[in-house]
Formats: C-alpha cells, structure tokens, sequence
C-alpha cells in the first residue's frame, strides 16, 4: 500500500482528509497530480481557499520546509494561487453552505476549514 498524503512533510491529518474527499488517496497520487491541480480539486470539492494551505502544499510537495517560500517564488505562487481560486471554488456555494450551516439545516463539513 502507498503512504498516506500525511507522510509528506508539512501534510497532516486534515490535509490528509481534504484530499481524500476530492479522490486523492495516497502520497503518490497526490505527487501524480501535482500541486495545482491538486488544490483545484480541494477547492471544487468544498475547501475554502488560503493562500498559505496552497504554498505548504508546493513546498511539501517539492520536499521543502513549508516556510522556504520567499520573496519572487511566493509572489508567484500567489499570482498561480489567484487563478487556481477563480477557477476553481464557487464563493456563491460557499456563502450559501454557511448559510445553512448556520442555522442547522446541514452539517458543516468534517475537515472543510482551511489546512
């Protein structure tokens, strides 16, 4: 059996869970995916976009500290961030989910906060 998403440096528990709900089940499909579209997936499968979840996952992915981002690289990453996001999640779903969830018509997600 491959090793969970969580074996990659900087990945746990949640992330872990995020990845599982949008089909990636291993550290090794999380690798044959790749980064961006990998976040796309956690976006379209109900994560709410941060803009650091989406740079930990670059680093981890490239085998880095999640904080070696800087400088031209991050600013970069945010620009890839930006059109991952507009996209990819639905601000509308999102708003109307909390909408719901609110007033306890649907259970909040397990895991849907921001890795």
């Amino acid at each position: 059996m491959n090793p969970p998403v969580s074996s990659i440096r900087n990945l746990g528990p949640v992330y872990q869970q995020a990845c599982a709900r949008a089909g990636i089940n291993c550290a090794q499909d999380l690798r044959d995916v790749g980064a961006d579209a990998a976040y796309g997936r956690l976006l379209a499968t109900g994560m709410k976009p941060h803009f650091i979840g989406y740079y930990v996952l670059v680093m981890a992915l490239q085998g880095r500290p999640w904080n070696d981002c800087k400088g031209a690289e991050k600013a970069a990453l945010r620009v890839q961030f930006d059109a991952i996001k507009a996209a990819e999640f639905d601000q509308e779903r999102a708003d109307f989910e909390a909408a719901l969830d609110a007033i306890g018509v649907i259970d909040k997600r397990q895991g849907s906060q921001s890795a």
